[in-house]
């Protein structure tokens, strides 16, 4: 069914916690330009929906801390908010260079789709604003209640959900993407690294005796066919994780930079 010109149509689910992005306004009303529009919260869509909600936080808030400090970063497990997330910088100037740097980036093999959130999160309003948190939070909950059974994604997503049950789960099978493969520097955390650029002269007591200083160290693993590349395993990714972060760019021969990541799973 249309909408009268004197509606309002979200087009995003409302969650407790999150800012959404811009709604459409009433035709009359007058808008600005949307390149004017800034807000320190980013709306992020597309997201692999086969990684863990924590390990896709972890990745998020990784990838974007280096745009200005990051406030917090939402991610949800229910099915209806799988793929996207929200991540809120101190200030809109440091989440509108992110938007533009970041935006089509393909995180686990999927280009994310970026735009500024509607509202400021509560991270956002509690640090910057925290005497009007109250009335904020209030505003947020009354427009959810609001829009529990008019939100359009809403209805779709139970009509879809109400098809699933109908048809016995059965689903179309989606459009294959095309494989985007993961940049190394993004991986999520690992209990084994990745070593690259090592010196063809390096030796396994070498690189034990490197990653000795480091608790739990498992296994150094070389290969034969490729001399300048190798695998060190560890008990557990937080320890994997200390030694990657002290040693990446490690000079060993005093000359080239030894790059770590996490091994791809």
């Amino acid at each position: 069914m249309d909408q009268p010109a004197d509606t309002m149509v979200d087009i995003a689910p409302t969650e407790p916690g999150i800012a959404q992005p811009t709604p459409i306004q009433a035709i009359s009303a007058p808008q600005p330009p949307q390149d004017d529009y800034v807000c320190e919260t980013l709306y992020i869509q597309n997201l692999n929906e086969k990684i863990k909600p924590d390990v896709m936080k972890t990745t998020l808030r990784g990838l974007f801390k280096s745009y200005g400090e990051v406030l917090d970063v939402v991610a949800h497990k229910n099915l209806r908010m799988r793929g996207q997330a929200f991540v809120s910088f101190e200030s809109p100037d440091a989440a509108k260079k992110a938007m533009k740097e970041v935006q089509r980036f393909p995180l686990y093999s999927k280009p994310m789709q970026i735009s500024f959130a509607r509202t400021r999160s509560d991270a956002v309003v509690k640090k910057k604003d925290p005497n009007n948190f109250d009335s904020h939070k209030t505003t947020r909950d009354e427009h959810k209640k609001n829009t529990r059974y008019s939100n359009p994604l809403k209805a779709k997503f139970r009509a879809k959900r109400l098809a699933a049950e109908i048809d016995g789960g059965a689903s179309l099978p989606a459009p294959k993407r095309p494989a985007v493969q993961m940049p190394d520097e993004y991986l999520p955390p690992n209990k084994i690294l990745f070593l690259q650029n090592l010196p063809e002269s390096v030796t396994k007591d070498q690189l034990e005796t490197l990653f000795s200083q480091y608790p739990n160290l498992y296994e150094v693993r070389l290969i034969p066919t490729k001399k300048d590349i190798a695998f060190v395993e560890f008990s557990d990714e937080g320890s994997a994780g200390t030694a990657k972060d002290a040693l990446h760019n490690y000079k060993l021969d005093g000359e080239n930079k030894i790059k770590i990541t996490f091994a791809r799973k």
